[in-house]
């Protein structure tokens, strides 16, 4: 458990200017990064036990986080 916060900026630090202008171009791309900051929160807050879970929750949540960053990826691999 490392209670580090994955933000997108941390994720993908040389890439930010790509994300917001993807996010100006596309409803669907905006809701991606929502859903990961919304996950990510989430975990974080299981992790810092602000809000705890049980371990199969927390790995569902970070299996959903990574399943989000890998779309989030994608798309910016497709610019």
């Amino acid at each position: 458990m490392s209670n580090t916060p994955h933000t997108l900026r941390d994720e993908f630090p040389d890439q930010i200017d790509a994300i917001h202008a993807l996010k100006a171009k596309s409803q669907d791309f905006a809701g991606v990064l929502e859903q990961y900051d919304e996950v990510n929160d989430q975990i974080h807050r299981a992790e810092t036990r602000i809000a705890p879970v049980s371990e199969e929750a927390e790995a569902a949540m970070r299996k959903r986080r990574l399943a989000l960053k890998d779309q989030i990826a994608a798309a910016l691999s497709a610019v």
